[in-house]
């Protein structure tokens, strides 16, 4: 029986890690506390905020070893630049800070595009951080600068992941 249920337990891994997209080499760094860094998008991501437009070079955080590694590990990050995390769809997310030594911004937005929520993330926190209204996007952001860029709930955030589930506006 303990057989079957290690040989169970190797199958799902080898399911799991099969399809991985990260190289080799970052998911061997990762295993040993290095940061996993991700190849900047070539467009950028646009805050529509009523103190304008912002923009931010970001990472792309589409499956699930890239969104559960996500900054963790980054000691600092350029006040323009974050890591957009994509979901499959629509439902109350959470995040935590574990193994994430700088402060960060998390905005939550819904698949319109529309900001739902902005929480902040402490340093090392594994308090769950997340609004109780559904999201299908996070932006990842060094702490501060959604307030010094007057970002806020409502505001509208393109780019060209979050408009083809958006759809034209």
């Amino acid at each position: 029986m303990i057989r079957i249920v290690w040989a169970a337990i190797a199958l799902f891994t080898g399911f799991v890690t099969a399809g991985s997209p990260l190289p080799a080499y970052s998911q061997v760094a990762f295993a040993q506390g290095e940061p996993m860094i991700l190849p900047v998008d070539a467009q950028p991501l646009v805050v529509d905020a009523s103190t304008g437009q912002h923009k931010f070079t970001i990472e792309v955080a589409a499956t699930d070893p890239q969104r559960s590694a996500g900054l963790m590990f980054r000691d600092d990050m350029d006040d323009d630049h974050g890591m957009l995390f994509v979901f499959e769809r629509t439902r109350r997310l959470s995040f935590w800070m574990q193994n994430t030594p700088m402060p960060l911004d998390l905005i939550f937005i819904n698949e319109n595009g529309e900001i739902v929520a902005i929480r902040w993330g402490k340093p090392f926190s594994t308090d769950s951080i997340g609004p109780l209204t559904p999201a299908r996007f996070v932006l990842e952001l060094k702490a501060g600068t959604a307030q010094k860029a007057g970002i806020t709930e409502g505001d509208l955030v393109r780019h060209p992941i979050i408009d083809a589930i958006a759809g034209a506006r």
